[in-house]
Formats: C-alpha cells, sequence, structure tokens
C-alpha cells in the first residue's frame, strides 16, 4: 500500500517547465534567478530586502551574525520547534536558552519570556509553530524594553498572517521582528527543493547578509577597502574581489530559484487548501474525548494562516493505547503522521553542554507527550482527508 506522508512537496508541470529554462539558461547558480526571486519574494511579504540562502538553518545563522550577536550573548527560542532555531545560537557562541509555550497556540509565551529573562540576553527566536504566527507585538515588546535583538522564524509561516489592532500583518512584513527567515524545505508551505530566505527592512544587516553568505567576498569597487589593497598590485581589474570577513558558502542555485519563482505563484492556492483541509479536519474530530483539534490564539487570524502543520492532542492513557500504537494504526491505514517536536532542551547534547533538565518549560513538555501531526498538505484529496478523520475515529 502506498504511504501519503504527514507532508510533501507538490510539484506541477510549470514547476518543471521553469526548471527546465533554469537548466539551459547562461547560469546555474549566482545569476538573475537568485536576484529575481529576491525581489518577488520581498514584495509578497512586504519586505525591503530578501537575501536567499541555502536552507533556512543558514538564514538564522545569518540573521544572528548580522544582528551582531555572539560569544557572552543568550539566545532566547521556543523549545516547540526544529534543532535549527536553538542550534544557531551555539553556532555564533551564544547560549541558546528557552521560555516555555503557551497551551493555546504551542508558541513562545511573552509571559514566560519575560519571567525568564536574563541580563545577558541579545536575542530573541520566536517561531512561528505549524504556521500560526506568535504574539509578535507582546514579544517585542519585552525584548525591546532590554534592547534585544527580534527574529521570527517564520519556516512554517511563509505566505501568513495575522491581525494587531484590526490590521493585517504579513510575516516577514510587520514593525515587531527585525528579521524573518522562511524555510523552503519540500514539506513546508512552498518548496524551492532545499532554501530559505532572510527578510529584513535593515539594509546594512541585509548587505551583510549577502556578503556572508558567500565567504564573506566583496566583488563592487565601491565597497572595496582600498586601505588595505592586495600587496602584490594594487590594481582592481574585472577579476577582483576581497575577502573582507569569514564567511560561508550559503548561496541557492537559479535551479532552485526558478523553482521557487515557480512555487510562489502557486503559494495562494496552496494556502486556501491547506485552510480547507484544516476546516475538514477540525469538522469530522470535533467531539472526540480523548483529542483536541487545534486551537487559534486570535479566531481572527484564521483567514491568514499558512497551516504548515495539523497537530492534535491526543490523551493517549485516556485512550488507552500508545502513541506509537496510534502511528502504527494509521500507517496500516494508508496515511502516515508525525510527533513534532521534542522539546529541544531535552536533547542529550543540549543537556550535557547547558545542563538543561526536564521541568524547565512544562507547557511544551506536556504537548510533547500528546502531539501528533496528521497529514498536510496540497495533494491530498478530500477523499484523502475523509479517510484520514475515519481512521482516527475509528481508533478505539
Amino acid at each position: 500500500m502506498e504511504i501519503i506522508s504527514y507532508g510533501r512537496q507538490a510539484i506541477d508541470d510549470d514547476d518543471i517547465t521553469a526548471v527546465v529554462a533554469a537548466l539551459r539558461s547562461d547560469f546555474l547558480t549566482s545569476g538573475p534567478e537568485v536576484e529575481t526571486f529576491e525581489r518577488e519574494f520581498a514584495y509578497l511579504v512586504g519586505a525591503k530586502h530578501a537575501v536567499a540562502v541555502c536552507n533556512a538553518t543558514a538564514a538564522l545563522h545569518l540573521a544572528l551574525l548580522a544582528g551582531g550577536v555572539g560569544r557572552g550573548h543568550r539566545v532566547v527560542t521556543s523549545p516547540n520547534t526544529f534543532l535549527a532555531s536553538a542550534n544557531c545560537a551555539a553556532f555564533v557562541g551564544a547560549i541558546p536558552d528557552f521560555a516555555d509555550i503557551d497551551p493555546v497556540s504551542y508558541n513562545l509565551d511573552p509571559g514566560s519570556l519575560a519571567a525568564s529573562w536574563k541580563t545577558d540576553t541579545r536575542a530573541v527566536i520566536a517561531v512561528d509553530y505549524a504556521g500560526q504566527s506568535a504574539d509578535m507585538p507582546a514579544i517585542a515588546q519585552v525584548a525591546r524594553e532590554h534592547e534585544a535583538l527580534v527574529i521570527e522564524d517564520a519556516s512554517h509561516g511563509t505566505g501568513g498572517g495575522f491581525v494587531c489592532a484590526d490590521k493585517i500583518w504579513k510575516i516577514g512584513g510587520h514593525p515587531w521582528a527585525d528579521m524573518t527567515v522562511f524555510s523552503f524545505h519540500p514539506v513546508k508551505t512552498m518548496t524551492t527543493g532545499e532554501g530559505g530566505m532572510l527578510v529584513t527592512d535593515n539594509p546594512v544587516w541585509a548587505e551583510q547578509a549577502r556578503r556572508l553568505r558567500s565567504h564573506g567576498m566583496v566583488r563592487d569597487p565601491a565597497h572595496f577597502l582600498t586601505s588595505a589593497p592586495c600587496p602584490v598590485t594594487s590594481e582592481h581589474g574585472p577579476w577582483y574581489y576581497e575577502m573582507q570577513e569569514l564567511g560561508y558558502n550559503y548561496r541557492i542555485t537559479d535551479i532552485q530559484c526558478a523553482l521557487g519563482r515557480s512555487q510562489l505563484k502557486k503559494l495562494p492556492g496552496f494556502i486556501k487548501r491547506r485552510q480547507n483541509i484544516v476546516s475538514r479536519y477540525n469538522d469530522g474530530l470535533a467531539g472526540i474525548p480523548w483529542l483536541r483539534t487545534p486551537r487559534l490564539r486570535q479566531p481572527a487570524d484564521a483567514p491568514h494562516l499558512s497551516w504548515h502543520l495539523y497537530t492534535v492532542q491526543i490523551d493517549f492513557p485516556s485512550l488507552g493505547r500508545t502513541r506509537s500504537d496510534v502511528m502504527k494504526t494509521l500507517r496500516q491505514q494508508g496515511f502516515g503522521s508525525q510527533v513534532l517536536y521534542i522539546p529541544v532542551y531535552l536533547q542529550p547534547w543540549y543537556r550535557q553542554t547547558y545542563g538543561y533538565a526536564p521541568g524547565k518549560c512544562p507547557n511544551a513538555e506536556s504537548f510533547y507527550a500528546r502531539a501528533l501531526s496528521l497529514p498536510l498538505h496540497p495533494a491530498l484529496s478530500d477523499e484523502d482527508v475523509q479517510r484520514v478523520i475515519h481512521a482516527v475515529c475509528s481508533i478505539e
């Protein structure tokens, strides 16, 4: 039996045509498709600058570097996230730390953030779990009272938005994040195969991110360090470049960006289909005593959510089944499911390196014990969705 995964890409002939055109062009990497994709994406989210990179982990790393975060600093993020949100703090020599999540949206709780604040905290990375935006106005208020950087990890939230003061704000284009990063991994809302994007309104941060994604090199003569010319010759011919700081190879290809541009055109349709599937799930799974469907921090946000994941909370002891048993049963019915996420601070490396232990974030631990993500992607048919609902309802 073919298993329908919990998430997957949606690729059609237009996407394939776009990639083939890039393959037949003069550029396979670092060419015009990259710059065009950046401009189109910045316009979509309402940001002034966009920097495309090889994945969202690289975007997070560059965001912290551009923001001046490093050794001696602390970076607070959500424990309910993929490893990368916290790992990037360790990459720059900072201490990754965690505040608890709220029990409604499963996102970073501003109250917990404020209560656990430490004087060495330099940055906050707020994660938009499942596509629902964290409470960015409240998080920004806490962080900016301490002059800390605010980064929104919107890897789950591409194309989404939220309501504040009766206005719709796009994720990536609102004033409560200094920088926002997005993921284009295949299971996300849209894909470039692998890929990520950093957006910001700050031109200095954007320029540094562009420089750092390509080994710290500068090719524009206007930005050469003329006070430190090459000792062999001071001639700056067309070949000349300068490495002005230690950078990385975080470049993305024209092939990937051609796919990204094609996917970008279909993003509204992808999101609408995801919203429709979520609505069907909510209706079909309502009233099950041992299961809780996702809830919204703000009901007004519903029309603007991109819905990367559909995560239910299951009272496994009340059901009399283990989570592994439930996942096995669903798989026998032809559907995959997934557990997202193990609280990051409970990973062996974090416990050994920073001394974190169970009990640090009770809401996150409670969520993890009950969480199960069901299939959610645009390729699911209405019949598939109904079969998932029937399979879940039949578990008892």
